[in-house]
């Protein structure tokens, strides 16, 4: 262990036998050279592990530094010194000395690791490094070509190594790693692992620079053929923006549209006619231009108004769905009478996968119309409905003038899908923008920012569909006259599977009827077991499945037809996803079922109240939401006013908790439908008295016992019909509603009409 005087060096680290010079400022760093010089000019030069750091203590330092030799010192300006120092070996510093003039430090000279490498292992390392490096010379070309001349010459793997590290300029930290590397083989990888990535970043850089290089030479050439092609054509007279401006004059002169169209397209044109054709504001031109040549401003298609030939279409695309129907063939009736485009818009309302997108679709087939579909989810901005202004880079006409000029006629069909799920945000509101497209008295001259001119869209038949009426807007509903799309019965998806969805999917995956035959009973197992929803959609995707599986046993198997039935299903299928909702098999107290509409159809909804020793508190649990829990209290209420009836102590509702729970506790649970059937299982509970288990109730409560109207009573019935119920309390005030529901799903249920809660506890509580 040796003491000598020491520097810490920022943002620089030195090799062995490398002779490099670096400035030095701090008194410290001044007084260690002095000292240096003034006993044997050796000197201990160790980097900074933070170049910002001024007073570096013993862990600011990196632990291996260089031991080296100052051969000259010179004194710059500013009391800066200039020191050139030769590395002469490497330094493990231990320490520092008690000094205050200057950096003595204590430190252990590193001896190489002696590693017994044969000849031929350090003839391949030295061939691998000097190959190396000069590809990397090569690439770098600011490094003298003479410098690989001098690698080819050492002879000594170590003193080549220390040589190759010293040549190449890379950062001090990639340095430090070779100087703390403590044998030759350790110091060769780390040099060849810094070569290699040095050159793969030098070689990708280089490939960017020829790529821009090549990018610039073509734009400067093509600019120049560009301007010696203007100069050429203004010589003879013929310039391309005016070839092109004539062939829009001669387009303008074909185009069906008012004079005042006319005018205006073509100021527009000789306005481009007067632009330089290298300047950005030609392209906007030229766009502009060609969009109002492409809209049909007179153009329109001859509807078909033979309504018995609608009814021919609608009926062989769509089973069911009587109702909807009647009310399409009135509204093309109506059409067909005022001989114009200004009936009612239509918004076509129902669960997903009941038919409404496919409707649309049949009824622009049944009028021989141009259909175009614009789906609206998840649109928010307004610039999408009305166009962007032409100021803006990349505008571009809203979804109804690109509809328009897609459909090559101004009286097509354009569904507007998903009308509910238009969402608005700082670019503006959606849904306000579709107020005047949707408006027979103001789309006649609906004006997009794009085209400026107004645009007729009062002969367009828009059809509008939406999942659920509550989630649309006001204002927009306002516009639209509704027509419900309700779910299918087991009946209806039956027989749509047969006459539509079968021939459907055998025909996409490839199959002839006689290859494959699906039994009734394997079809009613199917959407009662392995679907749940209003419509057919996943029903259509099961039958998908089959067939292609069905696909694969006869391509794959070489089998002739395969058979379809309800005991083979489980191979096709896999296990049953859904098990039927069946009614309880005894009268309990405290049970009661009550009916749910969801987006996917109707389904029962089982009610569990206990009553426990306690002080009053109510517990409600199965994930229910505000309204449900606000139904649930206004019951108790309701109860506790008419306790003295039932013979209720008058202290029971103090010293007794009541626990209300509805089963699947994870699926959330909200409507206001479930308010007499929370309030009759509470008061079940409470007196003791079992209720009836093929009894099913739906209804709002209010604090004085009446029961209130709710919504979705078809889907309701229909779900009480599938559990097996005998008897559903319905309220009174649903009577008109039970009008516009078929005798099909009627039939085998007593419904009973009800106003007072004491009518339904007279049905629902066993006698």
């Amino acid at each position: 262990m040796t003491k000598m005087p020491a520097i810490a060096l920022r943002g620089m680290t030195i090799l062995p036998g490398m002779v490099a010079h670096f400035d030095i400022s701090r008194d410290k760093s001044i007084k260690a050279v002095e000292a240096a010089m003034n006993y044997d000019q050796q000197i201990y030069l160790v980097t900074q592990r933070d170049a910002e750091v001024d007073n570096p203590k013993l862990d600011d330092l990196f632990e291996v530094g260089i031991i080296a030799e100052i051969k000259q010192v010179i004194k710059m300006q500013n009391n800066i010194v200039r020191v050139l120092a030769e590395g002469k070996s490497r330094g493990k510093i231990i320490g520092f000395a008690e000094r205050e003039e200057f950096l003595e430090a204590e430190i252990e000279e590193l001896e190489d690791v002696e590693e017994m490498l044969p000849d031929t292992a350090k003839q391949a390392m030295k061939k691998s490094i000097r190959d190396n490096f000069a590809r990397y010379v090569k690439i770098h070309g600011k490094i003298a070509p003479d410098t690989i001349k001098h690698a080819n010459g050492i002879r000594d793997l170590k003193n080549l190594i220390n040589y190759v590290a010293n040549t190449i300029p890379v950062g001090y930290a990639d340095k430090q790693h070779i100087l703390e590397a403590n044998s030759v083989g350790e110091r060769y990888e780390v040099l060849l692992a810094l070569l290699f990535r040095e050159i793969d970043v030098m070689a990708i850089q280089k490939d960017f620079q020829d790529k821009v290089k090549q990018r610039i030479d073509k734009n400067q050439k093509d600019y120049i053929l560009r301007e010696q092609m203007s100069v050429i054509r203004e010589e003879l007279g013929e310039t391309n923006t005016q070839s092109d401006a004539d062939g829009y004059l001669e387009s303008l002169e074909k185009l069906d549209a008012s004079e005042e169209v006319k005018e205006r397209i073509r100021k527009e044109i000789m306005r481009f006619k007067n632009i330089n054709s290298n300047s950005s504001e030609s392209n906007v031109s030229r766009g502009y231009i060609e969009t109002l040549l492409e809209l049909p401003w007179n153009k329109a298609s001859k509807d078909n108004n033979d309504l018995d030939h609608a009814q021919e279409v609608l009926d062989a695309d769509h089973y069911g769905l009587e109702k909807v129907k009647e009310r399409m063939l009135e509204f093309l009736a109506v059409r067909n009478l005022t001989s114009k485009g200004e009936s009612p818009i239509i918004c076509l309302v129902g669960p997903p996968g009941t038919g409404k997108t496919s409707i649309a679709r049949s009824v622009a087939r049944a009028l021989n119309k141009e259909y175009v579909r614009i789906c609206l989810g998840g649109v928010r901005d307004e610039a999408e409905i009305r166009g962007h202004r032409r100021t803006y880079v990349g505008a571009m006409p809203g979804r109804l003038v690109n509809g328009l000029r897609a459909a090559g006629v101004k009286n097509p069909l354009m569904l507007l899908d998903e009308i509910d799920k238009v969402s608005s945000d700082y670019k503006g509101d959606t849904s306000a923008a579709l107020l005047e497209v949707l408006d027979s008295e103001q789309n006649s001259k609906f004006r997009d920012h794009y085209v400026e001119i107004p645009v007729d869209l009062s002969e367009v038949l828009f059809i509008a569909t939406a999942n659920a009426m509550q989630d649309i807007p006001k204002p927009l509903l306002d516009r639209m006259e509704i027509i419900e799309v309700t779910s299918y019965m087991e009946n209806e998806k039956f027989h749509i599977a047969k006459e539509h969805l079968i021939p459907k999917q055998l025909e996409k995956n490839g199959l002839k009827p006689e290859q494959i035959t699906i039994s009734d009973k394997a079809l009613i197992k199917m959407i009662r077991s392995y679907t749940k929803e209003a419509g057919v959609r996943g029903l259509e995707r099961r039958l998908g499945e089959i067939c292609r599986k069905t696909a694969r046993e006869i391509y794959q198997n070489k089998k002739e037809k395969i058979r379809v039935t309800d005991t083979n299903l489980t191979k096709f299928l896999g296990k049953e996803k859904y098990s039927k909702e069946e009614k309880n098999e005894t009268d309990e107290i405290g049970v009661v079922r009550g009916l749910a509409w969801t987006s996917v159809g109707g389904t029962t909804l089982e009610i569990e109240v206990n009553i426990m020793p306690g002080k009053g508190e109510v517990k409600l649990t199965g994930k229910m939401g505000d309204v449900m829990k606000e139904s649930a209290m206004a019951g108790i209420s309701y109860i506790r006013s008419i306790s003295e009836e039932y013979d209720i102590a008058k202290d029971f509702f103090q010293e007794h908790d009541i626990h209300i729970h509805i089963p699947e506790g994870a699926v959330p649970k909200d409507g206001p439908s479930a308010g007499i059937t929370m309030a009759t299982a509470v008061l079940s509970a409470v007196i003791k008295r079992p209720v009836r288990a093929d009894v099913a109730m739906t209804g709002e409560i209010t604090l004085r016992g009446r029961v209130l109207p709710i919504g979705g009573l078809k889907e309701k019935l229909l779900a009480a019909k599938t559990a097996g119920m005998k008897t559903v309390c319905v309220p009174r005030k649903n009577e008109k509603d039970l009008d516009e529901i078929s005798d099909e799903i009627k039939k085998g249920l007593e419904i009973v009409l009800v106003e007072k809660l004491d009518e339904v506890l007279e049905t629902a509580f066993v006698k």
